[in-house]
């Protein structure tokens, strides 16, 4: 792994101030893991809390909405997570899409608004099994990545791509290897034709059941960058482990 590996913790709808303790447990542990960049994604009510306490990591969430302001009970702008500590946002998380129907279009919105305010954002593709097994993966994934990567000047600098194999999340499956080599070299090129040069630049992490047991495979593979992490983000110790074999990693 030439760069330097992103390992990001999403937490989703998990979390009360309790879970504190697993926050201030990862920062204390990133002290001696520097070759690793490590972040946390809270649920909205966390994200102040986690900012104080865990002052070594990124903090950052899950989801915003593309509006400034307004009229839309229950959602929260870019400019409010800012406020609130948070250095990056998630969008266009598989679950997002298929279970509030957000579009591509609806993704990008969501990036550039989150660029607009000073935050990163890290913007999720990735095919489902049916498109999988009809040989259509590439072709998704392409689609999704031209519609919903955030456009203008300095985008790419701020930008992450997260691919998850949507078969793969919190079920236990992964891909082959292989598989996830192919599919991160397209996602390179694909990157490369939408920004040019700096397109090479993008971290490209992986995500869908990573565990402190397949880590290093998973990282070991073609233009693997670092992680997303769902479950085994929920405590320090399986979170540490993803976290140790990505500075392993930069070590070998």
């Amino acid at each position: 792994m030439s760069v330097r590996p992103y390992i990001v913790g999403n937490w989703k709808m998990h979390g009360t101030r309790a879970m504190l303790s697993e926050a201030r447990a990862i920062d204390r542990a990133a002290e001696r893991l520097m070759k690793v960049e490590v972040a946390l994604a809270p649920p909205f009510t966390l994200i102040h809390a986690t900012r104080k306490e865990a002052a070594l990591i990124g903090v950052g969430a899950q989801d915003c909405h593309p509006g400034e302001g307004g009229a839309h009970t229950g959602d929260i702008s870019a400019a409010m997570l800012k406020d609130a500590g948070a250095g990056f946002v998630i969008v266009g998380h598989s679950e997002r899409r298929a279970n509030h129907g957000e579009t591509d279009a609806d993704v990008r919105a969501k990036a550039e608004a989150a660029l607009a305010v000073g935050l990163n954002a890290i913007v999720c593709v990735g095919e489902t099994e049916a498109e999988r097994d009809a040989g259509r993966a590439d072709a998704v994934v392409s689609r999704q990545l031209e519609g919903s990567l955030p456009q203008g000047e300095g985008a790419a600098a701020r930008v992450t791509v997260a691919y998850e194999p949507v078969w793969a999340i919190g079920t236990g499956r992964t891909p082959t290897v292989e598989d996830i080599g192919a599919m991160h070299r397209s996602i390179r090129e694909r990157l490369k034709a939408i920004y040019g040069k700096n397109g090479a630049a993008i971290r490209i992490l992986y995500g869908g059941s990573v565990k402190p047991t397949n880590a290093a495979v998973l990282l070991a593979a073609d233009d693997v960058g670092g992680a997303l992490v769902g479950g085994a983000s929920l405590t320090a110790e399986s979170f540490l482990g993803i976290v140790a074999a990505a500075h392993e990693a930069i070590e070998a």
